[in-house]
């Protein structure tokens, strides 16, 4: 089986489920450093970056394989800003059962589509939760572990519900990741 046909078939069974729309990986995107995420609009593909964070990396794809993040909401939405997510509980305060992560901070920039994994003061307290940024946020440049960074389906991130509660709370009911996978299962 060639490459080419391992990264069509992994876009299209997802344990005998298809996703809304078929993601088709680029050619350059490594299916095991690749993650899917279905949004009501349609199938983010994020490129998945063990060269920055590989402790991150591994996290999160661990938490995918257990289907730990499906059916999860976005929680924190701020516009210009970014979605948080990964939060079991929907509230910001939950994690998963796991230890918690010693950071991996670069310099890699946090610009549109970068994820990042969200923490408490703690530098070393990432978990299970991460953000997504609409924008550049300079800010965030070296404070917050880089892991990941949307290569296709922006559009379908961009259209996530925002918040209107206090710091992006969420208060209507909030978007949700339908599924999420690695692209080489």
């Amino acid at each position: 089986m060639n490459r080419r046909h391992v990264l069509i078939t992994a876009g299209s069974l997802f344990a005998g489920k298809a996703f809304a729309q078929t993601p088709r990986l680029p050619a350059e995107i490594d299916p095991q450093n690749a993650l899917l995420i279905e949004l009501k609009g349609g199938t983010v593909i994020v490129k998945l970056r063990p060269d920055l964070a590989p402790k991150h990396v591994e996290r999160i794809k661990e938490l995918a394989k257990r289907r730990f993040y499906d059916g999860l909401v976005f929680h924190r939405v701020i516009d210009k800003f970014m979605a948080q997510t990964g939060d079991p509980t929907g509230t910001g305060t939950g994690g998963s059962d796991l230890p918690n992560l010693k950071a991996e901070f670069t310099q890699a920039p946090f610009g549109r589509g970068t994820l990042g994994m969200a923490r408490s003061q703690s530098p070393d307290s990432a978990n299970s939760q991460f953000f997504i940024c609409f924008e550049r946020s300079q800010w965030l440049d070296g404070q917050y572990t880089v892991f990941g960074e949307v290569v296709s389906g922006m559009e379908f991130v961009d259209a996530i519900k925002r918040g209107t509660g206090g710091n992006g709370l969420v208060t209507a009911p909030p978007d949700r990741m339908i599924k999420v996978r690695l692209a080489a299962e």
